[in-house]
């Protein structure tokens, strides 16, 4: 099989790079042909604001490389990984005039929400849910405090919605989760479209001891993944258990000052995925504070392949992934109080938290290995496939 990736990549490296790298790398250990068709919002500068307005509602370029990749080569399927803002909604026009099936893999909230993530001055926002036209979005300012640039962002997705490209132009949607899948079907899209399939680990970094005697966290500095609750919990806790930050972000400088005022707090910067993986595999705990809803939460799963339990906010796509009481705990999003509470609990609680390594790791030998994300995404490109000779 022959598949072509499409993604634009952002100026700063995420999980859903990682996952959608996985992803490709494991199609070609498989044996399939993966083509990459990327754009980098490096290039959005050079670009110009109007120009750029107009390319994210209809990219005339995108479209044409698109149309000439396909024409070039007998590829049998593109997969969408992101379109925004560079590449724009144009490829699956491109795709479905050469007869090629499309796939879109939803890694954020953008077809529902400006921003992409539902969050709005520090807390979930639904605003602009089910509106045709998200205005409240615009109101707000809400993609990058920008209202010119919010927009630009309503402006396409009215745009696409009026043509219908939500509903026509893919064949198959990918959720992360049934929690993002519930959103989006909530938002408008066709329930029969949609199909689940988790992000993966691979290659597999082993089970760790939990020796280390340390809670950690790792992620964005950012406030949609909840460092002011973390950091308060931290400074209300009884027992001073250390807690080790690996990450950076906008909120860099808040954390620097915690650790400076809390000996134990360990802000560790940015590191490499085989140093997180194994300080994942020596903590206690893993703490996923988010207050937005996510759409996966692939940090969580990859503490789970190192046996180590997540004590995480129960909202969104992060408390489906944690099994409350037997891979992690769950505590009430934004709640410092609650946080501790929790954390205090599993400290007391070594036997209990002794056995949630075991079922945490049991948890991704059953749900995100390799393996079996490869046989559900060989079963989604085959569900493509037959659903396009339906319709000849």
């Amino acid at each position: 099989m022959r598949i072509l990736s499409i993604h634009n990549n952002y100026q700063i490296r995420g999980g859903e790079d990682e996952s959608r790298e996985s992803e490709e790398r494991l199609l070609r250990e498989m044996g399939h042909e993966v083509d990459v068709y990327q754009e980098h919002n490096e290039r959005v500068a050079a670009i110009g604001s109007v120009p750029m307005a107009l390319r994210t509602i209809w990219s005339t370029e995108s479209y044409n490389i698109v149309k000439q990749k396909l024409r070039q080569s007998d590829c049998d399927l593109v997969h969408i990984q992101n379109f925004f803002p560079l590449i724009s909604p144009s490829v699956y026009y491109a795709a479905k005039s050469e007869g090629v099936p499309v796939v879109q893999t939803l890694r954020n909230y953008r077809l529902l929400c400006p921003n992409g993530l539902f969050f709005r001055d520090g807390q979930v926002c639904e605003d602009c849910m089910g509106k045709f036209v998200p205005y409240p979005g615009v109101l707000h300012s809400c993609y990058r405090e920008n209202r010119s640039a919010t927009t630009v962002v309503a402006t396409m997705l009215t745009a696409h919605r009026t043509m219908r490209t939500w509903l026509e132009m893919v064949d198959v949607y990918i959720c992360l989760t049934e929690f993002a899948r519930q959103k989006f079907i909530a938002g408008g899209l066709p329930a029969e479209k949609i199909v689940v399939k988790p992000n993966f680990v691979h290659p597999d970094p082993g089970i760790g001891e939990g020796s280390g005697g340390y809670a950690l966290f790792v992620g964005r500095l950012s406030v949609e993944k909840g460092l002011d609750t973390l950091l308060a919990a931290w400074q209300q806790l009884d027992v001073k258990v250390p807690l080790k930050i690996i990450g950076d972000g906008p909120l860099a400088s808040q954390v620097m000052e915690a650790a400076k005022k809390l000996p134990q707090v360990e802000w560790l910067g940015r590191k490499s995925m085989s140093e997180v993986h194994k300080l994942m595999g020596e903590a206690m705990f893993v703490i996923f504070p988010s207050k937005w809803y996510e759409t996966f939460g692939r940090v969580a799963v990859e503490a789970f392949a190192k046996g180590t339990p997540v004590i995480a906010a129960n909202i969104g796509a992060i408390a489906e992934l944690v099994d409350s009481g037997r891979t992690g705990l769950h505590f009430a999003p934004g709640d410092p109080n609650d946080l501790a509470a929790k954390v205090q609990w599993a400290i007391a609680n070594p036997a209990l938290i002794a056995q949630m390594r075991r079922e945490a790791r049991a948890e991704f030998e059953a749900k995100y290995t390799a393996q079996q994300n490869y046989s559900r995404i060989m079963a989604i490109y085959e569900l493509v496939f037959s659903r396009k000779l339906s319709h000849l």
